[in-house]
């Protein structure tokens, strides 16, 4: 009984200061207000004001076993090495030294050898230095420094005037 007297009061005040909030012309304040007020109502007419003293009971006791309980602390302790466990798996595969398997490929000695650029057929107007950079492209092989997949980019990028 004493419950409901006090969620009907809660209510009452929320819807006015709610109709405080509509007077000054604040109307999204005021649904606010509105929307919060009916909320101890709800709460009791569909008794969960019960479910909630249940919950908050639980939850107390289980703090206070937290406190004074070693098995709690034991647990606690189980679940922060299993969290520590998964994150440093999740750390170690991202980095590449652990692969499902197969094993590791090892690393090729040197650099890659570069893919020849392969340029687009010359517009009719193209000048000498294109034409002699073009065939520089196309004349370096396996001494280049690992950056001829560039080269195609370089191009295309050159040929928009970026």
């Amino acid at each position: 009984m004493l419950t409901g007297a006090v969620a009907f009061v809660l209510t009452a005040a929320g819807v006015a200061v709610a109709g405080l909030r509509a007077y000054r012309r604040r109307f999204l304040s005021a649904t606010r207000w509105f929307a919060v007020a009916l909320l101890p109502a709800g709460l009791y007419l569909t008794g969960l004001f019960p479910v909630a003293r249940t919950i908050g009971d639980e939850i107390a006791d289980w703090a206070v076993k937290l406190v004074f309980d070693p098995r709690v602390w034991t647990g606690i302790v189980l679940l922060a090495v299993s969290a520590g466990l998964l994150v440093t798996t999740r750390w170690v595969g991202r980095r590449g030294a652990v692969t499902e398997g197969r094993e590791a490929a090892t690393p090729a000695a040197g650099p890659a050898p570069a893919r020849p650029a392969v340029a687009p057929a010359a517009p009719e107007g193209a000048g000498k230095a294109e034409k002699a950079e073009k065939a520089g492209k196309a004349g370096k092989g396996k001494g280049d420094d690992g950056l001829g997949e560039f080269a195609d980019i370089e191009e295309i990028l050159r040929r928009r005037g970026i």
